[in-house]
């Protein structure tokens, strides 16, 4: 079980990741429909994230403090290599300083973190 257990984590925190890419990528570009397909891929992948969460924990418990500490470490680490990589290919206006405040703001919604 506890093989599964950290199976799943590790695809919650992709899945989680790569909304947290296309949100920040969703505000970085003025096209509006490149930031609709952002906000498509956003919201995919940030569903799939849910429904990990909800095999990976019951949400009316609490995940321990070492699992919130090593999910949300990882997912500021996936985004902002992803980000350097988009960024080393052309792209513009990356903000980084948004990658914490979101995460956080992620980690709340899908009730990891309260």
């Amino acid at each position: 079980m506890v093989q599964n257990r950290n199976k799943l984590i590790e695809l919650f925190i992709g899945n989680l990741s790569n909304a947290i890419v296309h949100e920040i990528l969703e505000k970085a570009v003025s096209s509006k429909s490149m930031a609709d397909k952002y906000r498509k891929e956003l919201a995919t992948s940030f569903g799939i994230a849910k429904r990990y969460r909800e095999k990976i924990n019951p949400l009316k418990r609490t995940f321990p403090d070492k699992d919130i500490n090593y999910i949300k470490e990882k997912i500021i680490n996936n985004v902002k290599v992803e980000l350097m990589i988009r960024i080393s290919k052309g792209y513009k206006n990356i903000d980084l300083t948004l990658v914490d405040r979101l995460v956080d703001k992620a980690l709340r919604e899908v009730k990891i973190k309260m």
